[in-house]
């Protein structure tokens, strides 16, 4: 069996990137497609050969990668497939648009629809450089919706990340998605049941990620709150921060791995699609205060790992974390929720089932095909 691992682009690491690499790890024998690749900013594939489009030949597409969203469903449609049995693909986007032969599957890992295309508006308050070009950028995303579409009709089976996104592929492409939750390394987390007197947010400080109205509720409480991230929100955050509340700015993942285990709890005030650290802060035995909507109400159990708060108001937060304060949590039991639910080992093991089920492809028989000696 020939299999095809494709991705949107490899020029970042992000989430997406994070599950690619997992799927790569997992197939060490598959080919690896994508429309760009910049080794020195994305995943680490070692050795791997890397199949880009004609995308690659223009200078500088890898870094202004996002200007050249009008040609990159063309692209993938460019790419010569027809020799793969099973095609998987990680797209936030474009990777759906591939072209496969009749009997062969392609599966598709749908991190989120095509956000820029459907939710505009909100996509830009992320990119503000691009927001004056609106009337401009609205011209060209209106046949590239209608693309999107047609595309989407084409993989065999969607799989999504949270409830939240599987109900957006539904009403934007009405296919139906199977809800596989995206995996954590909890090697890289350390467990301790001593907590400190903190709090933390762990974050890329962006308007979205509503890190304002956490900072306002830690003025009024007094409690110390430390903030790991940076971000074009950083100056103002800090200008109408009190002196309970430090900015650490970039930290490692080995600092961030024990402030995640030590924090009395972490906040994510951001409404996220599904969202890897309210499930990093709970193996780290750590409770998560949350906005609770998208992503969490799959993770998280009120009052077992956490608790939600239902407005994205400083007021909700204040209410959600004196909330908190009165719970006595099993730092043990938070541990083992994550470990039973979103290790790789289980993440995998649901992927096996998925193919041996849904595809009537054997894993054993598919790992084996691949392995290249």
């Amino acid at each position: 069996m020939k299999i095809a691992l494709v991705h949107d682009y490899l020029t970042q690491r992000g989430g997406a990137e994070r599950v690619f690499e997992l799927l790569c790890n997992y197939l060490p024998g598959a080919d690896i497609f994508t429309s760009l690749y910049d080794p020195n900013r994305t995943i680490d594939l070692g050795e791997r050969q890397v199949n880009t489009t004609q995308l690659q030949k223009i200078p500088g597409a890898s870094r202004y990668f996002r200007l050249l969203a009008p040609l990159y469903f063309q692209a993938f449609q460019a790419l010569d497939l027809q020799n793969y049995d099973l095609i998987i693909s990680s797209t936030t986007a474009f990777a759906k648009a591939v072209r496969k032969k009749p009997e062969a599957k392609h599966i598709c890992f749908c991190h989120n629809v095509t956000r820029f295309l459907w939710d505009t508006k909100t996509y830009l308050r992320e990119y503000k450089a691009y927001k004056h070009l609106l009337p401009l950028l609205e011209k060209i995303f209106t046949p590239m919706r209608i693309w999107d579409k047609s595309y989407a009709l084409d993989p065999d089976l969607y799989i999504a990340n949270s409830t939240t996104v599987a109900q957006r592929i539904q009403r934007t492409y009405q296919k139906e998605a199977l809800v596989i939750n995206y995996p954590i390394d909890s090697k890289q987390f350390v467990f301790s049941s001593q907590k400190e007197d903190f709090y933390l947010v762990s974050c890329r400080l962006l308007g979205y990620k509503r890190v304002d109205v956490v900072v306002e509720a830690f003025n009024w409480l007094g409690w110390p709150l430390l903030i790991a991230g940076d971000g074009p929100e950083r100056k103002r955050l800090e200008a109408k921060a009190l002196p309970n509340i430090k900015f650490l700015g970039y930290v490692s993942d080995r600092e961030r791995s024990q402030l995640m285990a030590r924090a009395r709890g972490v906040i994510v005030a951001a409404l996220e699609d599904y969202g890897l650290v309210p499930i990093e802060a709970n193996v780290s035995g750590t409770p998560v205060i949350s906005y609770g909507r998208g992503g969490v109400l799959d993770t998280q159990i009120p009052g077992k790992t956490g608790v939600f708060f239902d407005r994205q108001t400083p007021e909700a937060v204040h209410a959600a974390i004196l909330e908190a304060r009165k719970i006595s949590w099993d730092y043990a039991k938070i541990r083992d929720h994550a470990l039973h639910n979103f290790s790789e080992e289980v993440f995998f093991d649901k992927v096996e089932k998925m193919l041996e089920t849904v595809c009537g492809i054997n894993p054993v028989d598919l790992k084996n095909s691949t392995i290249k000696v």
